[in-house]
């Protein structure tokens, strides 16, 4: 990314005295920032707007951070990174299953927010970009790049899978993260891997978001969670998308 001049963020947090500081940091690192205090306006702001990025507080009056995630998914593709005050596990699991990016717990450092901003947006720029050749990859020319198991397609231009040609919801991380395991089929990748070609920062071998997208990711791609045989856990190592399942 040469610049974040163009990259515009709507930071939804009903702490004027926060919200203002991480405006102004923010804004002296390139990027574009309006504030939205209230939870119930964000909704139509989000959908509105179409933010490149959004902040997005837990505990807001009017409307709470999981139900305005959960509301704008269908017609919002950006990144959502949601703040909590709280270290609950429980809050981070639900963020994410409601479609949450990333998340943070307060107190937010500005330099490390600032990181988790740059990560996802640099994930957005990269993703229209041409994936590596695979021996299970179709290409053709400057067109769709897709990766073809048997009943289940990945289309990476497109950004959508099929199963029985039937469309997959996911949200863009899941789609993220299931490019990353099928193409590399075959191929064991740990936490570490996944956390950092996803996120672009180090793993604190805290962060349950790769497992949890991974559970959510299993039953949309017709794998069995008990007992899977697309997606299978590596004890200690990591995860293993298997060609033939």
């Amino acid at each position: 990314m040469d610049t974040n001049e163009a990259w515009r963020i709507l930071i939804v947090e009903d702490d004027e005295r926060l919200a203002d500081l991480t405006k102004e940091y923010l804004e002296s690192n390139g990027l574009m920032v309006s504030v939205e205090p209230n939870g119930s306006k964000a909704v139509e702001r989000i959908q509105n707007e179409q933010p490149d990025l959004v902040v997005l507080d837990l505990m807001l009056p009017g409307e709470d951070g999981l139900s305005i995630c959960r509301k704008v998914r269908p017609s919002y593709n950006g990144p959502i990174l949601m703040l909590t005050a709280r270290t609950d596990d429980l809050d981070q699991v639900l963020g994410l299953e409601m479609g949450a990016d990333d998340y943070m717990c307060k107190p937010v450092r500005p330099r490390v927010l600032l990181a988790r901003i740059r990560a996802l947006l640099r994930r957005v720029k990269e993703q229209g970009e041409a994936a590596a050749e695979s021996p299970i990859a179709e290409q053709s020319g400057d067109g769709p790049v897709r990766l073809v198991f048997n009943n289940l397609v990945i289309d990476r231009s497109m950004r959508e899978a099929w199963l029985e040609d039937q469309s997959i919801d996911l949200t863009s991380a899941e789609f993220d993260l299931l490019w990353l395991l099928a193409s590399s089929a075959g191929r064991v990748l740990s936490r570490e891997e996944i956390f950092t070609a996803l996120r672009g920062i180090e793993y604190d071998g805290q962060d349950r978001s790769i497992d949890v997208r991974v559970s959510r990711i299993r039953p949309k791609i017709g794998d069995d969670p008990v007992h899977p045989r697309r997606i299978k856990t590596v004890r200690s190592k990591g995860y293993l998308f298997v060609k033939e399942a």
